[in-house]
């Protein structure tokens, strides 16, 4: 595979996986967290944590998408960020442990973020290194 359809690929996995965040983060920041629940009983307190951690997912989502011009460029922010959407996850995988597993939705967040964000900074990593070389070796 050329490097230039590698980027190609790896740019439309991460924009396929923030649309996941994005959606997510979106309706959460509209509804709270109401429409997890079937009793749309929530406190207040919670649903204010709920929507504040809920932009903070949409403000981590934007910044993988900020990364797509040049992302061979952008390791550190790609890093950055995917630090911590691994920490988020392994809060989530904490809960699961102590409260009991989530639902399939909230299953399907932690395989992203303790699976797929890693490969995919990985896959970066190794991409920008050999393009970042490639570049190196035209000057």
């Amino acid at each position: 595979m050329t490097l230039s359809a590698e980027r190609r690929l790896l740019q439309g996995v991460i924009a396929a996986t923030c649309t996941v965040s994005l959606s997510a983060s979106i309706t959460s920041i509209l509804q709270g967290p109401g429409w997890l629940m079937a009793n749309d009983q929530v406190a207040t307190d919670l649903d204010s944590h709920f929507r504040y951690m809920s932009g903070l997912l949409l403000a981590i989502a934007i910044g993988f998408l900020s990364c797509m011009r040049g992302i061979e460029q952008k390791g550190p922010r790609m890093r950055m960020l995917a630090l911590i959407v691994v920490v988020g996850g392994l809060a989530r995988a904490y809960s699961a442990t102590v409260v009991g597993m989530p639902s399939w939705g909230h299953v399907g967040g932690l395989a992203i973020e303790l699976a797929i964000v890693p490969a995919v900074t990985v896959w970066h990593w190794s991409f920008a290194r050999r393009a970042n070389r490639e570049a190196s070796a035209l000057l």
